[in-house]
């Protein structure tokens, strides 16, 4: 395994609106100012495996993709990339997510969030600042602080929804100016997500990675996404396969669930395509997930100016 080096921006402060606007090449910015808060010390230094994930985050960052301006629709998305909780795979749920989003006009910014040895709250807590600080700085980033949504892989989709269902929680900063910012996502798009850390569909691993104590079943409900929708979630964009090892009951339940509350939401079944795909299947049927989500974006005005 090789060390990663991830060149970081110590602070939003060190940087103007200016250097925002003009900025026309992906930047890494360090989420937190100063020390993250929740932070725990543990030996593994921040690596990237020979898969190309990232495993053992300890300094969460923000890598901002901004389209070009003739092209910018306004609206923005925080991307949460997949890995049980145990590690990101930044890539193909990341980076070319991000890409892709740029050249239909939106915003994108992966977050590169603590999971595995950082239990809950931190990872949501992450999330929660991720997308504040993207509506803190929608003016000079050319954003819509009305358009901006949050979207998840696998564990990050259940880091997307819990975010949806639980935007609200305390910050760790209170008087940190973009803290003070809402968090509320307008839209969330879960492609083949784990949302239930309590009914049979529920993904094992990502429950023992994220739970303080894995038999705590008072915070495993809390975090079930499906039992924690109302009125006030945002709309829905839903992509999972029967044959995905994460059961697509987790897709049909919380679909049920936004269905009852009367939030609109938009749910893709596939027959095959397993997990982890990302956009790397487009000679398959699930290849087309991708344009059944640009279809909605578009019927939702997220692709107007």
């Amino acid at each position: 395994m090789k060390s990663i080096a991830i060149p970081l921006l110590a602070s939003f402060a060190l940087l103007t609106t200016a250097s925002f606007a003009l900025a026309k090449d992906p930047f890494t910015l360090q989420l937190w100012p100063g020390d993250p808060p929740g932070a725990v010390e543990f030996p593994e230094s921040e690596i990237i495996n020979d898969s190309g994930h990232i495993e053992h985050v300890h300094v969460p960052t923000l890598r901002v993709f901004l389209p070009e301006p003739d092209k910018a629709t306004g609206a923005a998305v925080v991307i949460c990339p997949g890995g049980a909780y145990w590690l990101l795979a930044v890539d193909h749920e990341g980076y070319e997510i991000a890409k892709w989003f740029n050249e239909r006009g939106v915003a994108a910014a992966v977050l590169k969030y603590r999971h595995r040895q950082h239990k809950h709250p931190v990872p949501l807590q992450d999330a929660q600042h991720a997308l504040s600080t993207v509506r803190f700085n929608a003016e000079s980033w050319g954003i819509n602080p009305e358009k901006i949504g949050i979207m998840g892989f696998s564990a990050g989709g259940h880091l997307a929804s819990t975010l949806a269902t639980h935007y609200n929680e305390p910050q760790p900063l209170p008087e940190d100016p973009i803290s003070k910012t809402s968090a509320r996502p307008n839209f969330q798009i879960l492609i083949y997500p784990v949302i239930s850390l309590t009914s049979a569909a529920a993904h094992s691993g990502s429950r023992a990675n994220l739970l303080p104590n894995h038999e705590d079943e008072e915070l495993a409900t809390f975090l079930s996404s499906e039992l924690q929708v109302t009125e006030q979630t945002p709309p829905a964009f839903l992509v999972s396969t029967d044959d995905d090892p994460v059961l697509s009951e987790n897709s049909v339940q919380y679909y049920l669930a936004l269905r009852q509350k009367k939030v609109p939401a938009e749910l893709h079944v596939y027959l095959r395509g397993g997990h982890g795909y990302g956009l790397r299947s487009a000679d398959q049927p699930i290849g087309s997930w991708a344009q059944r989500l640009e279809d909605w974006m578009r019927i939702s005005g997220l692709l107007t100016p």
